[in-house]
This record gives C-alpha cells, sequence and structure tokens, in this order.
C-alpha cells in the first residue's frame, strides 16, 4: 500500500491519503473522545486525511491489571476528505500514520463511511 503526505499545517490544503489498518497492538479497542464524542476505530476504509483540528483523548486501556492511576494520552485529530468530523475523524501521530476514527450508534458502520467505501 501507498500512503502519501504533505506536511500538516493550518492550511486547508495539507492533505494525506492513508487505509485505516484496524485495531492497535493489544487488547484494547482503539477508540477515542473528541468534542463530546466517543469514536472508535474503523478498519479497511481508504481515506484522505485533511486538516488538522486538534487533539483527541486516550483513555488508559488497564489490559494488563498493573495500572493504578487513570491516564490518558492526547494523539492529533484530522479532518477526514467528504466526511463530517461529527461522524468521523482520523487519529494518530502524522496524517500518513494517522487511522480512521467513527461515531457508531450501533453495531454498523455509519452510512456516510458505507457511502464513501461505495464511492470507490
Amino acid at each position: 500500500m501507498l500512503v502519501t503526505s504533505s506536511a500538516c499545517g493550518s492550511g486547508d490544503t495539507d492533505v494525506a491519503t492513508s487505509n485505516s489498518s484496524g485495531r492497535t497492538a493489544g487488547a484494547c479497542v482503539s477508540q477515542f473522545e473528541y468534542q463530546g464524542r466517543t469514536y472508535r476505530d474503523v478498519a479497511n476504509i481508504d481515506f484522505t486525511v485533511t486538516t488538522a483540528l486538534g487533539f483527541a483523548t486516550q483513555a488508559s486501556c488497564h489490559d494488563t491489571g498493573t495500572e493504578t492511576a487513570e491516564t490518558s494520552i492526547k494523539r492529533p485529530a484530522y479532518a477526514v476528505k467528504g466526511i463530517s468530523p461529527e461522524v468521523a475523524i482520523a487519529v494518530g501521530d502524522s496524517p500518513s500514520s494517522a487511522a480512521l476514527h467513527a461515531v457508531y450508534s450501533g453495531p454498523e458502520v455509519p452510512k456516510e463511511l458505507q457511502d464513501l467505501v461505495r464511492s470507490k
């Protein structure tokens, strides 16, 4: 898979193309909070990252049973071309490494992402 990117700045012209790779290492679901919404990772959908939105927060997973303090991790969040940030965002250390995350209202991928898949 070829991933292209350009530097991510504050302008609307910075774009990176990526593919959601699914789950991260470990037993926890990749889940982030951004502007009061919870986003879960989405696998196998090609998407284009556009502008930087700020930061999303990932709560500590506690998958080893040894963590004692509640910690969270802030990661850069990016807009996804053609999708409202209220539906999906990309989260990662850079536009080219960002993974797709969406708000789910049930077990199905949001309709807007289904439409993105059909348009390819």
